[in-house]
């Protein structure tokens, strides 16, 4: 029974999970009436769950919608769809819109709706004030209500028969801005708006336009009247008088000005009137201003003034304008058509002009100092006018010419180039100053001043360096000519070389001579050997009209082993340095000598005693040596022939002896190794008996026997070979 009740319990409840069972379609935003809504009108976003569910069972959902990510709406809905209702769409409400569901922990979110509220509400103006003066400024606020920045605003100022003018803000913070008009003159009656814009989606939607604000406009004070007495057409000579006056709605800073092409001529301040007078002459003639100011305000008035001539400009003129010294100068003054003037001549001075003669006609005999300016004038009826100057030049004649060298020495250096000044004592500017080399002109120059400078860059070996200049100027005397000016050309020292007799070694104590040369360069030349150490040593030093030197140094010893190098100069101021050599310093011959008397003397003799006691001792160890070698060698001689008498039966000839003994040598010869070689050999002398070879009886003499001694390391005998001549027999 249990069993059965556990069977339906599973089953009841696999029925009651599988009614819960449900699953998100699709989620969808849309907004009504379109996407595209008018300013002002109503506006709905819906958010709609499509669920699928195993059976009807009631599900919650919660709903978000979101503008620009920004949540505008929260709500719980068991229909799976919510409202966001907006009762009058603004500019503010354009955005891209999406939702979210969420239920029994499964959520969906919609696609994005972009939503464009068209238009834009009308801006609001308010002026400050309503009444203004000329010269003061009307200030405008602009505002677009419910709409959210960045915002451009642009006001216009308008006013009968003109075109507006327009003044553009933007207001990237807030949703209204503030502007000031100036008030200029001649604006009376001032109509201001001003409409709003904003970018939406890289596009401009443009507001209608505000209200229209009217403003008046006061003026401080009248236009100015400008008086002109006695006309506008006047004769100079004449008194003229101008009279500026205005009427002012308050006296607060009022200024009048009359000016005349630009320049003022008079001003008066908190006053109505300007009054200004004067004599007329041909520059008075021109445009004559009244201005009145006032802060910023100001008006004006235009007149135009001609002044008749009454006479011409006087005209100066001069017997000559460029004339010697001591001549005669006349200076005349005139005008045309015209004889009643009083008249003077002037001389112009940078301190005042100075009068010489109030008279039609001037002379005087010229001299340098009346070099300058000249002019006249001529008054009539306290009209004065003066001429055009008129330029006078009075010459002096030249003096000699002088060419020198700046630096004072008569010498360039080849490669150099060479500046030569020409001046004069005595002459009057403009000057022409021709330079010649040789006889050829080389340059002309023209100055204002008593010297000239000539720069020859082409200077040559074998130039002669003759040069002379010549001068002249507007005098009658004409042209006069220097002495010649020779000039030394130095040639820079080039190719500089030291040697040495003898060259490499030199034995110490002996002379060397050093010898430095040069292939270029003008004389005299300073010629210094140096020896190189931590500090180059000066050796030799001389001034020489050659372009070599020597220099013997007579004891050269071994301090004096080292690099050596010359250096050579002249008056071009360049020097030029030789490749070093090389000395070095060896022993002398007798040197040499000492040093073998004294040394390799006592150690010959130490080499000769130590041979001398090695032979003695080794002459005391040999003597009982060959005692034995002899006794030996007689028994072996005795033993031998005694046994081949007695094998053989018969004996050999003494002839026969030696052959064998020859053989018997000549085998041991060639088989003796390198201790044989090596062996010593000694020479002695032993009596021996001869046997007669008819057996007679034995006689005794000397023979000589040779015995090979050959020493081993331990100085025992190894072998011994005896060559004996006679007889065999013998004993």
């Amino acid at each position: 029974m249990y069993l059965a009740l556990l069977v339906i319990f599973l089953q009841c409840s696999e029925i009651c999970t599988q009614e819960r069972v449900f699953t998100f379609n699709a989620v969808h935003i849309k907004v009504q009436p379109s996407n595209k809504v008018k300013n002002g009108a109503p506006m709905s976003i819906i958010c709609r769950a499509d669920i699928s569910k195993s059976t009807n069972f009631n599900l919650q959902h919660n709903i978000t919608i979101f503008k620009d990510g920004k949540l505008v709406l929260m709500s719980v809905s068991g229909k799976g769809e919510a409202r966001y209702e907006v009762p009058m769409a603004r500019s503010s409400h354009t955005g891209d819109y999406h939702c979210a569901v969420e239920a029994d922990g499964k959520k969906r979110s919609s696609d994005s709706l972009h939503v464009w509220v068209t238009g834009m509400t009308k801006p609001i103006l308010i002026a400050e004030r309503k009444e203004v003066f000329e010269g003061e400024v009307v200030k405008l606020r602009c505002e677009l209500p419910e709409e959210v920045p960045p915002l451009h605003f642009i006001f216009r100022k308008m006013k009968m028969n003109s075109t507006p003018k327009e003044k553009h803000q933007f207001e990237s913070q807030r949703n209204f801005s503030v502007i000031e008009f100036p008030v200029e003159e001649g604006d009376n009656i001032l109509q201001f708006d001003c409409f709003g814009k904003r970018n939406v989606k890289f596009e401009f939607e443009t507001s209608e336009p505000s209200n229209r604000t009217l403003i008046t406009v006061k003026e401080p004070f009248i236009k100015p009247t400008l008086r002109i007495k006695p006309s506008s057409n006047i004769t100079e000579g004449k008194e003229i008088q101008f009279e500026c006056s205005t009427v002012v709605a308050k006296m607060h800073d009022i200024e009048i000005i009359l000016l005349r092409n630009k320049t003022i001529l008079s001003s008066v301040r908190d006053q109505t009137t300007l009054k200004y007078s004067a004599v007329a002459t041909l520059e008075d003639s021109g445009e004559y201003l009244c201005k009145v100011e006032e802060g910023k305000a100001s008006k004006t008035t235009r007149r135009n003034v001609v002044v008749a001539e009454l006479f011409p400009k006087p005209i100066l003129t001069a017997s000559m304008n460029k004339l010697d010294e001591n001549k005669e100068l006349t200076l005349s003054c005139s005008i045309k058509d015209f004889q009643n003037a009083s008249f003077s001549i002037l001389r112009r001075n940078s301190n005042g002009d100075i009068l010489l003669r109030k008279s039609r006609n001037f002379t005087t005999r010229a001299n340098v100092n009346d070099t300058g300016s000249y002019i006249c004038k001529a008054e009539v009826n306290r009209i004065v006018k003066e001429s055009k100057p008129v330029m006078i030049q009075v010459y002096a004649p030249v003096s000699m010419p002088n060419i020198s060298v700046p630096n004072g020495l008569p010498e360039v250096v080849l490669g150099r180039p060479l500046k030569l000044t020409c001046c004069l004592i005595m002459g009057t500017p403009p000057i022409t100053f021709t330079f010649y080399k040789g006889n050829k002109a080389k340059k002309e120059v023209v100055t204002n001043n008593t010297h000239a400078v000539f720069l020859d860059e082409d200077i040559k070996q074998n130039d002669k360096g003759q040069y002379k200049c010549s001068a002249r100027n507007h005098h009658s005397s004409g042209m006069k000519t220097s002495k010649i000016l020779n000039i030394t050309v130095i040639v820079p020292i080039r190719n500089i070389s030291l040697g040495s007799i003898p060259y490499g070694e030199v034995e110490d104590g002996s002379e060397t001579a050093f010898l430095c040369s040069v292939k270029e360069g003008s004389w005299p030349i300073l010629f210094r050997i140096f020896r190189k150490t931590d500090r180059d040593v000066l050796l030799f030093e001389r001034n020489e009209y050659a372009d070599r030197v020597m220099w013997q140094k007579k004891e050269m010893s071994r301090q004096d082993t080292g690099m050596y190098y010359c250096i050579a100069s002249n008056r071009a101021n360049v020097s030029a340095k030789s490749h070093p050599i090389a000395i070095n310093v060896i022993l002398a011959s007798w040197q040499k000598g000492v040093i073998t008397a004294f040394v390799l003397i006592p150690i010959a003799g130490v080499v000769i005693l130590a041979v001398w006691w090695f032979w003695c001792k080794k002459k005391n160890a040999k003597g009982p040596s060959m005692e034995m070698s002899r006794s030996a060698l007689a028994t072996n001689s005795t033993s031998e022939k005694l046994s081949r008498q007695h094998n053989d039966g018969d004996y050999y000839s003494g002839s026969g002896y030696i052959e064998d003994g020859e053989n018997h040598m000549k085998s041991a010869d060639e088989n003796k190794g390198p201790d044989l070689e090596s062996a010593e050999v000694e020479y002695t002398e032993v009596e021996v008996s001869t046997l007669d070879p008819r057996r007679a009886p034995a006689q005794k003499g000397t023979e000589t026997v040779y015995s090979e001694i050959r020493k081993a390391n331990n100085d025992s005998v190894e072998n011994r070979h005896s060559r004996i001549q006679g007889h065999p027999d013998a004993t």
